[in-house]
């Protein structure tokens, strides 16, 4: 420090809690006043100085944009607890949403499990603990549903209702149980076109309780939405790719249109 007073840019970076280039930043932006130099021809920053620099330091670790500490800082006493106020809410919800980001991320790395509502995940839990379900068999029926969600999220709830409302008969729970395990099937086992045969059975005589999605009739491209749905997890199980166009080939015959639940005639 010299006759003039106050302290070099490096000291009041040093003492301030911030860089060199934030200050030289700070000062194109009109946020604290550059300082008259020195004899020496260096610019010196007093007291004044040093507490403005510790103020924006503190509003932009605050979240505050520096595009608005400028007029924070100038403004009189009501209007600075006004603007402080309002960055302390901002940062309030980008904490919330910074939370609400990390138990999203939290409940990924427990799989897809983060993409349906927890009632949904409880509900399938139950399910396939009656159903003997494998880890596996679970992944792949919470996947399912995760796509019915997402191509036809206005039928989610009623295609739920229709598998929960079909699963409460004892009859329809077994024929389940069939399907499922004909994954391990060959295509040509019998069984396969008989188990086929018993589902369309069940659904032609209980069309309310077939698992189509109520709202995939009204979009252009329902077909191509209903086959990604029927087609999922069929990769490596050639029976249940042979189960399910005999199955729709039987609905077919007695003029139901899956992809708009017609009934038969």
């Amino acid at each position: 420090m010299n006759e003039t007073g106050g302290v070099t840019i490096g000291r009041a970076a040093a003492f301030a809690g911030v860089t060199v280039k934030a200050i030289r930043h700070y000062h194109r932006h009109g946020l604290i006043a550059e300082p008259s130099r020195d004899a020496s021809g260096y610019r010196r920053y007093g007291p004044a100085d040093l507490l403005r620099l510790v103020q924006i330091r503190t509003l932009a670790a605050a979240g505050v944009a520096l595009a608005e500490i400028r007029e924070i800082l100038d403004a009189g006493p009501d209007r600075f607890a006004a603007a402080l106020a309002d960055a302390e809410r901002r940062l309030t919800d980008r904490i919330d949403d910074l939370v609400a980001r990390r138990e999203m991320l939290r409940r990924l790395a427990t799989g897809d499990r983060a993409l349906l509502p927890d009632h949904v995940l409880e509900k399938l839990d139950e399910v396939a603990a009656e159903l003997d379900f494998t880890p596996e068999d679970v992944v792949m029926a919470r996947e399912a549903l995760v796509l019915v969600r997402a191509l036809v999220p206005e039928g989610f709830d009623d295609y739920l209702g229709r598998v929960a409302r079909a699963l409460d008969d004892p009859y329809y729970f077994s024929l389940v149980k069939r399907l499922w395990s004909a994954a391990g099937w060959e295509p040509d086992d019998p069984r396969v076109g008989e188990l086929a045969g018993e589902l369309a059975g069940y659904f032609l005589a209980h069309p309310d309780l077939l698992p189509v999605p109520a709202g995939l009739s009204g979009r252009a491209d329902a077909a191509i939405r209903y086959d990604l749905l029927s087609r999922h997890g069929q990769e490596g199980r050639p029976a249940w790719t042979r189960l399910t166009a005999l199955f729709e080939e039987r609905m077919r015959a007695a003029g139901v249109d899956m992809t708009s639940r017609t009934p038969p005639g």
